[in-house]
C-alpha cells in the first residue's frame, strides 16, 4: 500500500510540473487518471522494488547532485576534446567490476556511466561492464573507482536481494 501511495504522489508531482494547467476539471481528469493507472499497476501486481524503488529515495538526493556535476564534467572534458585542434582523443574498452549486489544497483550503475559523457557501457556479463571511454580523463574517472563506491552506497546494504519475496 505504501508503495500505491507513493507511485501516486510521483505520478501527480510529474504531472502537476509538466501539465502547467491548474483549472479545477484538468485537475480532477489527471487525479482521475492517476488513480486509475495506481489501481490498474496495484492490481496487476507490478509495483515491486524495481518498478518503484522508495526505499532507495532518501539516499538519491545524495547520488544525483554528485551524478549531475559528473556529467557537467564529462561534458566540458568532452567540448575540450573536441574544440582541441590537436583532437586528444584516445578512446578505448575498459573492463569494470561493479560491487553492486542487486539488479536495480548494477543498472543504475551502468546507466550512470552512459549518462557520464565520454562513456558509454556497451556490454554486461553479471557485474562485470565493458565500457568505451572516449578520453583518458574519462577513462581516469571511471578506474577511480568513485561512482561504483557511490552507486553501492545508494543501493545501500539494507536493499531487496535478487530472488528475496516482496
Amino acid at each position: 500500500m505504501l508503495r500505491a501511495l507513493s507511485l501516486g504522489t510521483t505520478l501527480a508531482a510529474v504531472w502537476l510540473l509538466l501539465s502547467g494547467h491548474y483549472v479545477s476539471l484538468i485537475l480532477a481528469l489527471g487525479a482521475g487518471s492517476i488513480a486509475i493507472v495506481v489501481w490498474i499497476t496495484h492490481r496487476m501486481d507490478a509495483i515491486d522494488h524495481e518498478t518503484h524503488p522508495i526505499h532507495l529515495a532518501g539516499k538519491a538526493l545524495s547520488y544525483f547532485p554528485w551524478l549531475l556535476l559528473e556529467i557537467v564534467k564529462g561534458n566540458i572534458d568532452v567540448a575540450k576534446a573536441i574544440i582541441n585542434p590537436k583532437m586528444p582523443i584516445e578512446a578505448k574498452i575498459l573492463r569494470v567490476d561493479g560491487s553492486q549486489q542487486t539488479d536495480i544497483g548494477l543498472v543504475t550503475y551502468a546507466n550512470s556511466i552512459t549518462l557520464t559523457p565520454g562513456t558509454v557501457t556497451i556490454w554486461d556479463e553479471g557485474t562485470r561492464l565493458d565500457v568505451h571511454a572516449l578520453t583518458p580523463a574519462a577513462a581516469d574517472g571511471l578506474l577511480s573507482g568513485e561512482m561504483d563506491r557511490r552507486v553501492t552506497n545508494l543501493e545501500g546494504a539494507g536493499a531487496w536481494k535478487d530472488g528475496d519475496a516482496k
